[in-house]
């Protein structure tokens, strides 16, 4: 059984999507051929500080109204805290002060109203007067839109004298078309400065991008720091590109140049836009999913080394030397590197164990192999990989160069998994997507699993993968 035998049929010839497989990218930052600055700091999020500052001096503001009312720093000190708390995290952005007025009175209210209920409850004697509220209320909230006015504004100001250059990805027209419209409206602080698209079709206006280093030179050159994609089908065609220049520190923005738009809460010259997360850099928590990985494999391996030894001893008796099978597969951003497990199968020569899909349905194997696949035991020494850091517990499972490279080119999204450590299970496995299984649904599971990472997640994935060795299926 040959691997073209085995793999799921994609539906069609493999396409040529415009950029190299993982398998053969040397290192990384490279799409097409050519390397982008990863070293750039990336764009600092606006500041949350001036906007405290105004929430935090209009309460002190309101808390003047305390001034003949006893325990004065007492109720000074819980306004302060009612407000802040009350304050959305994140802070939610807003294009200025009369667009966030309804939520900054209506937290303000909230603020005061259990400030009211707390003292009546605690000393009726000194509750507050309908008329203290309502004027606490009401400077306060003055105050903090006054402030957060301020801020704003000073903010605008900047976006205009300092626009941030951006490229604009999609089919020249469309891109054409989005940069003129937002070079009219430049209070967004964004300034195109060139088009990537394949083919310049004649299109007037920004200069058109058509090489990677024609990409590279305007990125340097203008300091891009964001990145506007066109098209729906620029985060397909295009995927390894905007992974690229989200490595070099850009933003990228996903703008729908089509009307209607879809709903969304950011705007961009009337467009409809979304951020665009293309999991470059470090995720936040991703210390503790590598701590994770060496507490619990390290564990493991002290608990399960008992089990390794007997296995091996088992092996060594029915299958003789060379128990353990080490085999080239593809991590995180296209490095090789060794993976181990126990040798269940002995391939007739090298160019067998690169090449060769599954040998699950091999009735000559030993039955103490079958076993060990079966109960997917062979996989135990994957632990070592995960301590080492060449894995991880949880990820989408590395295969061979081989098939890496097959799967780049027929594949839209397989690719895009190598942009997170590959694990010994993850959301594609615990769907049943082990051994002959369809590619396409693989890839698809294991993006959606590093899109919406979190922690927590992993916790999960591992448990029900200890609920699903109760009842194995064999790999």
């Amino acid at each position: 059984m040959t691997a073209e035998s085995t793999v799921p049929s994609p539906g069609g010839q493999p396409r040529d999507l415009g950029f190299s497989p993982v398998a053969v990218l040397p290192s990384r930052g490279f799409t097409a051929g050519f390397r982008f600055p990863v070293r750039r700091p990336r764009t600092r999020p606006v500041s949350p500080v001036p906007l405290l500052a105004a929430d935090l001096a209009a309460a002190l503001t309101g808390a003047l109204v305390f001034a003949d009312a006893a325990h004065r720093p007492l109720l000074t000190a819980l306004l302060v805290a009612a407000s802040m708390l009350t304050r959305p995290h994140p802070p939610r952005p807003a294009p200025g002060v009369l667009d966030e007025l309804p939520t900054v009175c209506g937290r303000i209210a909230v603020a005061w109203t259990v400030l009211a209920t707390f003292l009546a409850a605690w000393s009726p004697q000194s509750a507050l007067t309908f008329r203290t509220l309502l004027l606490g209320f009401l400077i306060q909230s003055a105050v903090c839109c006054a402030g957060r006015g301020l801020a704003h504004w000073r903010r605008r100001t900047a976006l205009l004298n300092h626009p941030r250059a951006a490229l604009v990805i999609g089919p020249a027209a469309t891109a054409q078309r989005v940069a003129a419209a937002v070079l009219r409206h430049p209070r967004h602080g964004i300034r195109p400065v060139g088009v990537v698209a394949e083919h310049p079709d004649g299109a007037e206006g920004l200069p058109v991008l058509t090489t990677g280093q024609e990409v590279q030179r305007a990125l340097i050159q203008n300091g891009v720091r964001d990145v506007l994609a066109v098209h729906a089908s620029v985060r397909t065609q295009q995927g390894p590109l905007l992974r690229a220049l989200a490595e070099s520190g850009c933003a990228i923005w996903e703008v729908d140049a089509d009307a209607p738009s879809y709903a969304s809460r950011d705007q961009l010259a009337g467009f409809s836009c979304r951020r665009l997360d293309m999991g470059s850099g470090r995720r936040r928590g991703s210390a503790g999913k590598r701590a994770l990985d060496m507490l619990v494999s390290g564990l493991l391996l002290l608990l399960v080394s008992p089990l390794l030894l007997g296995c091996a001893v088992a092996l060594r008796l029915f299958v003789g030397p060379g128990v353990v099978f080490r085999q080239e597969r593809v991590g995180q951003h296209g490095r090789p590197f060794t993976l181990l497990k126990f040798r269940t199968h002995r391939p007739a020569d090298e160019h067998e164990a690169a090449t060769r899909w599954s040998v699950a349905d091999e009735h000559r194997m030993p039955w103490f192999c079958r076993f060990l696949r079966r109960t997917s035991l062979d996989e135990l020494l994957q632990l070592w990989n995960v301590f080492w850091g060449d894995m991880s517990l949880v990820g989408p499972r590395p295969e061979r160069p081989y098939f890496v490279a097959q799967f780049s080119q027929t594949y839209p999204g397989y690719a895009a998994r190598h942009r997170m450590r590959t694990g010994i299970t993850g959301l594609a496995q615990i769907n049943g997507l082990r051994g002959d299984t369809s590619i396409e649904d693989r890839a698809r599971f294991d993006n959606a699993y590093i899109d919406n990472w979190s922690l927590w997640q992993d916790i999960c994935i591992l448990l029900r993968t200890a609920a699903a060795l109760v009842r194995p299926t064999g790999s």
